[in-house]
């Protein structure tokens, strides 16, 4: 059964502009490894229900339970026989397939790390200037973030296509992965103890970028292997995430490209 589409407003749909619903409709997008960003469901388990959720479990798609009452809300529709996803606009990678991006490259991996980035704006800035500077992939939490939507994908000006965005279940144990793996972990933070334009970025590098408001999570800082600071002198304390994101990244391109 072909999957019934239903574009929503970005207003009424925070998270996505394209949506499916109904269990055929689901299962069959599952099976097609169609990409998503995460599955609503109202109904209890059992029948196809049951074939969702495993089926889900299997792809490593997120699935929340919710009312039927807000599933009708967001799909517009009576007849979404309490399943309803939200689609992704890109396909999305493993880590492994950046790293050998950039040993494909012959050159140093290069990997922006977003620790609970939920802003889809910042999130498409940050792609963006991730494809400016050359940054072999991004890495983004699977829950507490945001995640490829259309919204993204306009502001990242069709970027999304072009840089590989991998979607993990654990960033502190992602980052954990990669420096096993020889990758350096810096952090950005207001407190800070190394001004970026003093780091040497030619090593191979994540750059973790953390949450608005809130910055990075404690554990993943704790797993830096340095913290960076980016000078101010105004009366406003901080820089939005994909700003602050975009100063440092081109300072990379700079001492990685001899500018």
């Amino acid at each position: 059964m072909k999957p019934s589409f239903d574009k929503k407003k970005e207003k009424d749909v925070p998270n996505s502009d394209e949506i499916i619903y109904g269990r055929n409709s689901v299962i069959e997008a599952l099976k097609s490894d169609t990409p998503m960003n995460k599955i609503l469901i109202s109904e209890a388990g059992g029948g196809s229900i049951s074939v969702i959720t495993a089926l889900a479990h299997e792809k490593s798609v997120v699935f929340t339970k919710v009312t039927k009452e807000k599933i009708e809300e967001l799909s517009g529709t009576k007849n979404h026989q309490g399943v309803m996803a939200y689609i992704s606009v890109a396909q999305y990678y493993d880590v492994d397939d950046i790293l050998k991006k950039a040993e494909d490259a012959g050159e140093n991996p290069f990997i922006i790390i977003l620790d609970e980035v939920q802003d889809a704006h910042n999130l498409g800035a940050i792609i963006r200037s991730a494809d400016a500077v050359g940054a072999h992939g991004v890495i983004i939490p699977k829950r507490r973030a945001a995640s490829l939507t259309g919204v993204v994908a306009k502001t990242s000006a069709g970027a999304v296509s072009h840089v590989m965005v991998a979607r993990v279940s654990n960033i502190p144990n992602t980052i954990d992965d990669l420096k096993q793996k020889g990758v350096w972990i810096s952090g950005t933070d207001l407190t800070g103890e190394t001004c970026f334009y003093d780091a040497d970025f030619k090593a191979p590098l994540g750059l973790v970028i953390g949450s608005e408001g809130h910055g990075m999570g404690r554990l993943v800082r704790e797993k830096c292997d340095f913290v960076l600071t980016i000078p101010m002198k105004g009366a406003v304390s901080s820089l939005n995430a994909s700003v602050a994101a975009g100063v440092v990244m081109y300072e990379v391109f700079r001492q990685r490209n001899g500018k």
